[in-house]
């Protein structure tokens, strides 16, 4: 199991390095997280939704995701509470302090060790994670993730410290000292991840955080940025608010409060023609060449402050400049008629007027729909996923309307086809392609060479391997 000691410190990352490594090296590996926390959520092929980071770290382990990998799935949503979905189905909203009682919780316990169990029996090893910090004391008595879970596996523990972040020698030493006596025995050693600069400098201090805690480091892993993986948190997106740039298409993703599954824009990201950026800056909107409102968790909240603080207006502005708008989930429910919510599913506002760049009419329900989706763009198959609540008064999966589009479908602009209809004024300019599958497994076997080339492989398989004290 990884541990942090906080959260963004690189857990899910590391998590997918060592899948891919596993694999490598001849075994059948599985992720798992008992609890995760995120609004980038993804479906398995039976139509079920997990955290996003547990279906990458599938993907890095060659194996399809399913929910034993993440069988309990929080999305918080507005008027601060969140949506509880477990095994893959929401089963409500509850507040955070009604969910962190102690009351029911061993329901929840049982639920997330049935599914481990489940999936310790059909994979070796599983790589699990933790959430957040692992020494987070008030929530010990209720916590379903972090050393209880260890404990119930019967895990050896990686304590995982972000040195970028600073104080490493505090955290690390903290992180250990405030386990109890048979916890502390558990974590065998210690990743410092996010290293910069000379990793020579640092030989001493590793050699001070192995003194101070007793336990070897496994690795000093350097920061990169050649390599892309996708991320869990929205925490990423604060360094992608980057600018208008000449000589390039300009894309500016809305930045919304509750935005969800903007993974669906990396891919895009990617492409050498594309300057893309996540703004709520309207003159920033006006400008660009590309207009996209991403999916949210919470769609009448989202559509509210975007009238207020002016994103509406510069987004339909836009429209009527002849710039393409394209919305994606709640986004393409924003752009339509209205959003009505007769039942308070997201809250206490019943009806807002939407943007009114598409001829729908969403109504939100209680039933959410997840399941992935095979289309045909441009007389290319393409493929794509379903997470959402609502339901539109069409059964066209696209809505074209001159030069605004709308879908339900995720992973939309992960497609070949639809970037290139999107760019085809660029078009001379394009790279040869190379499939987002092959991409993506060539960015694993990166990670999993840098990860291999930092960290002591030998000592893993030797503590994996070794007896439990």
């Amino acid at each position: 199991m990884l541990v942090g000691t906080g959260s963004d410190v690189g857990k899910s990352v590391l998590n997918a390095a060592l899948c891919r490594i596993f694999q490598q090296d001849g075994y059948h590996p599985a992720p798992f997280k008992a609890q995760n926390m995120a609004l980038n959520s993804y479906v398995t092929p039976n139509g079920l939704e997990i955290g996003r980071a547990q279906a990458v770290q599938a993907e890095a382990a060659r194996i399809a995701c399913e929910t034993d990998m993440n069988p309990l799935l929080l999305k918080p949503n507005s008027e601060h509470t969140t949506q509880v979905v477990l095994n893959g189905k929401p089963i409500g909203n509850r507040s955070a302090y009604d969910y962190f009682r102690k009351e029911g919780r061993e329901e929840l316990r049982q639920a997330v060790c049935a599914a481990f169990d489940r999936l310790a029996a059909k994979y070796n090893p599983i790589v699990m994670e933790g959430a957040g910090s692992v020494s987070e004391l008030n929530l010990r008595d209720t916590d379903l993730v972090n050393m209880p879970m260890a404990r119930y596996a019967d895990a050896d523990v990686i304590l995982v410290a972000d040195i970028d972040r600073g104080g490493v020698f505090a955290s690390c030493y903290g992180s250990v000292m405030l386990q109890s006596l048979e916890d502390r025995k558990r974590i065998k050693c210690i990743i410092v991840n996010k290293f910069r600069g000379d990793i020579r400098l640092f030989d001493d201090g590793r050699r001070m955080i192995e003194d101070l805690c007793g336990i070897p480091v496994l690795g000093v892993i350097p920061y990169y940025n050649n390599i892309y993986i996708d991320e869990e948190d929205s925490v990423a997106l604060e360094q992608k608010h980057r600018q208008l740039a000449e000589g390039k298409i300009n894309v500016a993703v809305v930045l919304l409060r509750h935005i969800s599954n903007y993974t669906d824009f990396d891919t895009l990201e990617r492409d050498p023609r594309v300057n893309l950026f996540y703004t709520n800056n309207t003159s920033d909107i006006q400008q660009a060449d590309i207009v996209i409102l991403p999916g949210t968790k919470a769609t009448l909240d989202d559509l509210m402050e975007l009238r207020r603080n002016g994103c509406a207006q510069a987004i339909q502005h836009a429209h009527r400049e002849g710039k393409t708008v394209i919305g994606i989930c709640g986004g393409y429910q924003m752009l339509g008629q209205t959003v009505n919510d007769p039942d308070g599913i997201e809250g206490s506002v019943t009806s807002l007027p939407g943007l009114g760049l598409l001829p729908i009419h969403t109504t939100m329900t209680a039933e959410k729909t997840t399941k992935q989706v095979t289309f045909m763009f441009e007389g290319q198959e393409c493929q794509g996923y379903e997470i959402h609540q609502g339901v539109s008064d069409t059964e066209e999966l696209i809505l074209q309307t001159d030069h605004c589009i709308g879908t339900y479908i995720h992973g939309f602009l992960d497609n070949a086809a639809v970037i290139n209809y999107l760019l085809k004024s660029n078009v001379s300019s394009q790279e040869p392609n190379v499939s987002l599958a092959e991409f993506k497994d060539h960015q694993y076997n990166l990670l999993a060479d840098h990860v291999r080339k930092h960290m002591d492989i030998s000592l893993l398989y030797q503590i994996m391997g070794g007896p439990k004290s």
